[in-house]
């Protein structure tokens, strides 16, 4: 039921985003690359939006809610897949992005450290379902080191 309504959220953000590229085409043409670089924001914008509190909540900033926990990581999960796609190589050079170059040398490693967010994700997501507030808590942690792995190495600040 919360997979469920996690894709639909997803699948509600990603037709907002192809809305937005679609406007912001048809006024000024932005090329693929720029497109697809909207596209990359506003994903890492959703798993923010639902990152945060799990985060607070990982922290002791805020109180535990294990329901919760359970809707924000099967976002999570939903939303981390789609970010591969988004780092085409139309995307290279593009103003706005805060790639460092090294990724474009570095892919293999670049995907790999993608691919662990992904896995790790989906961790979270299976673990918090069993409402386990320890647990869930370590998850949360294990993805937040994974996006700090690919930050550190390839996002410049």
């Amino acid at each position: 039921m919360q997979f469920a309504r996690a894709r639909r959220f997803a699948v509600s953000a990603l037709i907002a985003c192809c809305v937005v590229a679609g406007a912001a085409h048809a006024q000024g043409q932005p090329s693929k690359g720029e497109q697809a670089l909207k596209y990359r924001k506003a994903v890492y914008q959703a798993i923010a939006w639902n990152f945060g509190p799990m985060g607070a909540m990982a922290q002791g900033k805020a109180p535990f809610d294990a329901a919760e926990y359970v809707t924000r990581s099967g976002r999570v999960a939903a939303l981390t897949p789609m970010l591969a796609e988004s780092y085409s190589p139309e995307t290279h050079g593009v103003s706005g992005s805060r790639l460092k170059a090294s990724m474009w040398t570095n892919r293999a490693d670049f995907d790999a450290k993608m691919k662990t967010l992904v896995d790790r994700s989906a961790a979270l997501a299976a673990v918090a379902k069993g409402g386990e507030e320890a647990k869930s808590k370590a998850a949360f942690f294990d993805v937040a080191n994974a996006c700090k792995a690919c930050h550190d190495e390839y996002r410049a600040d």
